[in-house]
């Protein structure tokens, strides 16, 4: 949806610019209209590009709170771990991981957790200045909006859209990506710790095949960067995920989900330790 809004804004801008465009230089040259057209795809795609790619972990979380399927404790990673990540690569995955663990507490109320992790991922974000994003402001707007779920996933993508955005315009679009598949791996270790409550829900189903949408979506994105060091080092840890994506087809049984869960869970256990 997301992806969708943000192309249709590309299209809008571009055609709205040279429109006016044309108004204002009915004379201009041929070569000159050409040169504005490149500009403005260029303006276009710059958008498009720092948008946060793939449905944010609030997105994703909040389709566990839909299935009424309980909050799990201890199903985080635990706060006190964040001394561990003083890499970049260990500190942008896990700046990922904490935010989908924020957005596991939020959306489920717990307020402690959300103190926790905010404060956490201040912390890890201070490598790439972005600790302002996360600061009280953040957690007052969350405090105040704890009984509207649907403004707090608002609240949690717009701080997560900033995020990618700044460290994409900061040049560190390898970091940006391991936040993201960060914040996907935890994403989907959560909805799948929860799998022998909800498996049998058709809900349940669909939110795990959406994942893959995601997860096919992450693969691409993150494809130009293979030959950086680390997006390269965090593909070779995801691909027991990708193998086992490879053998699903458009429905699940038990058996797929069990074998999903261990092969995310094997995942999970490599980037958070």
């Amino acid at each position: 949806m997301k992806k969708t809004f943000t192309k249709v804004l590309v299209a809008v801008l571009i055609l709205t610019v040279a429109s006016a465009s044309s108004c204002k230089n009915r004379g201009e040259s041929r070569k000159q209209k050409e040169i504005n057209q490149v500009e403005l795809e260029a303006l276009g795609n710059k958008i498009e590009e720092n948008v946060y790619p793939l449905p944010t972990s609030a997105e994703v979380i909040k389709k566990l709170t839909d299935l009424d399927l309980g909050y799990i404790l201890g199903a985080t990673n635990p706060p006190e771990n964040a001394r561990n990540y003083v890499e970049s690569y260990n500190r942008s995955v896990n700046l990922g991981v904490f935010g989908a663990d924020l957005s596991y507490a939020t959306l489920y109320n717990m307020q402690q957790d959300v103190i926790d992790y905010l404060a956490v991922i201040r912390t890890l974000a201070l490598e790439q200045n972005l600790s302002k994003i996360y600061d009280e402001s953040l957690y007052d707007r969350i405090k105040s909006n704890f009984d509207n779920r649907d403004t707090l996933v608002t609240i949690l993508t717009g701080a997560f859209d900033r995020t990618y955005a700044y460290m994409v315009d900061a040049g560190q679009a390898n970091l940006a990506l391991l936040m993201v598949g960060g914040a996907w791996v935890e994403g989907m270790y959560l909805t799948l710790s929860v799998s022998e409550s909800g498996g049998h829900l058709s809900g349940f189903e669909s939110a795990l095949l959406g994942q893959k949408k995601s997860f096919e979506l992450f693969q691409d994105i993150a494809a130009p960067h293979a030959e950086d060091p680390l997006v390269s080092r965090v593909l070779a840890v995801m691909q027991p995920i990708r193998d086992v994506y490879a053998t699903l087809t458009t429905s699940l049984t038990m058996k797929d989900i069990e074998t999903m869960k261990g092969a995310v869970n094997a995942v999970r256990a490599e980037l958070i330790k």
